[in-house]
């Protein structure tokens, strides 16, 4: 009876101490595959990838035929179309139809309207799809007349230009991702970009005329570099050049805040209902809605184009900092009205537009965790993205560790301890019983010698 205890009981340990190897193993494959432990995740955007789709069909079937495209609460595309046939061809394509009673002819011929009125400082206009409207608002600083003499232009136009007064003022945010400093006040770095030879900031044009010259907001008092180009009014992109040349570790990581990043796959064309975030120094990091497209902003300091509308906030300094999805750039902060508290619209230039203009190519993580140059494309997002629990100075490779990050990563113990301290105890309690056997083995030999031989 005892030796069938002792049996039972060596048995229980050895299927302990495999069971013990396996769920060890198990805690230091998934400790490298994840993130450091300590560092918190950003959070992912998750908007789906559909704005090359549904631009590529209204380029396909022409502006007189199609009223835009959008993606919908369940991330489907959408396109506005304005006969059956083309509807047709629409769903044909895998997409969604919707059919409305002006094309996008019409709503850009109202836009020319609107833009040829005299200027009125504090008021926008952009294109809803979705309601097939032109959309013109006024913030506070508009006046009773020159909001009635607008809105006469609008009522001559047609009854598809809706008139809204919003609160707050349309302003750039001047004063990002990080911040970055001149005597013009203080703006936020918002993509790292590079020519071949040498690395920039691409960032809002308002922050500072060319010449400007930027120095870190860590204090320091480092330059970090000097504006070469830009356009501002009519766009808004200008391009920092680096004071050494070169943007050094982790190019392809923009900063959220909280010491974390998100790593930039691609450049692409925003979607209106598209999900995006946007990152800046003096708020953070904030998401919402792509709610228009070829926005137009009338500034106190000039007239801008071509903008994305969105429902993010954002507030002063926010201004130049990085709006993306899915890890696709998708432009930069401009300005808006409201802020973070109460909410508010927020306007960015379009980074392909910008790269374009400039002659630059965005730094984006390539598939081995290396950087790389990647053109602006439309089709961009379909890349995905991968979100970087990491410093954004410093690299890691998207979905998974390699290189020197895997040694780094299996070094620490805080990240594989606890699965090498399971490993361990495992293998010691595998000695531990191999050895009683053996040594209760040799004593029953010992017994079993001595009562043969006396």
């Amino acid at each position: 009876m005892r030796h069938a205890r002792r049996r039972i009981v060596r048995r229980v340990a050895r299927l302990a101490a495999v069971g013990g190897l396996l769920l060890g193993g198990t805690m230091v494959t998934r400790a490298v595959a994840s993130e450091p432990p300590g560092a918190e995740a950003a959070p992912a955007p998750s908007a789906a990838p559909v704005s090359a789709a549904g631009a590529a069909l209204v380029e396909r079937l022409g502006t007189s035929r199609t009223g835009g495209h959008w993606v919908d609460s369940e991330g489907r595309t959408v396109v506005a179309v304005t006969d059956e046939e083309t509807a047709k061809e629409v769903r044909g394509a895998g997409a969604e139809a919707r059919t409305v009673r002006h094309g996008l002819d019409e709503l850009r011929s109202a836009a020319t309207a609107l833009r040829a009125a005299p200027r009125v400082a504090g008021t926008s206009w952009a294109f809803d799809y979705a309601a097939n409207e032109v959309v013109v608002r006024g913030d506070s600083t508009v006046s009773g007349a020159d909001w009635s003499r607008l809105t006469d232009v609008a009522r001559k136009i047609g009854g598809f230009v809706r008139m809204e007064r919003t609160e707050g003022t349309f302003t750039t945010r001047l004063n990002g991702a990080r911040p970055i400093l001149s005597t013009a006040g203080r703006c936020s770095a918002g993509f790292n970009v590079s020519d071949g030879r040498s690395d920039f900031i691409l960032t809002a044009g308002h922050c500072g005329p060319t010449g400007s010259v930027w120095f870190g907001g860590d204090g320091s008092g480092e330059q970090v570099g000097r504006t070469i180009a830009g356009s501002f009014p009519g766009d808004d992109f200008s391009l920092v050049e680096y004071a050494d040349g070169k943007a050094g570790d982790g190019a392809d990581v923009v900063a959220v805040g909280d010491g974390k990043g998100v790593r930039i796959t691609g450049a692409g064309d925003a979607a209106v209902g598209q999900r995006v975030f946007r990152s800046g120094s003096t708020s953070g990091l904030r998401d919402g809605r792509v709610t228009a497209l070829d926005a137009t902003v009338n500034y106190p300091e000039g007239t801008v184009s071509g903008l994305i509308e969105t429902d993010v906030c954002a507030e002063p300094g926010d201004s130049g900092g990085p709006m993306f999805s899915e890890g696709i750039a998708l432009g930069v902060t401009s300005g808006g009205s409201g802020d973070c508290s109460r909410g508010g619209t927020t306007f960015f230039q379009p980074v392909t537009e910008a790269l374009t203009s400039l002659g630059v190519n965005m730094i984006v993580a390539a598939p081995d965790g290396s950087r790389q140059e990647a053109a602006p494309s439309p089709s961009a997002a379909a890349r995905g993205a991968a979100a970087a629990d990491t410093s954004p100075g410093a690299s890691a490779a998207p979905g998974g560790v390699a290189g020197p990050a895997l040694l780094s990563r299996l070094a620490d113990r805080r990240t594989v301890g606890p699965g090498l301290l399971v490993i361990g105890g495992s293998l010691a309690m595998l000695v531990a019983t191999r050895w009683l056997r053996a040594e209760q083995d040799r004593k029953a030999y010992q017994r079993q010698y001595s009562a043969l031989w006396g």
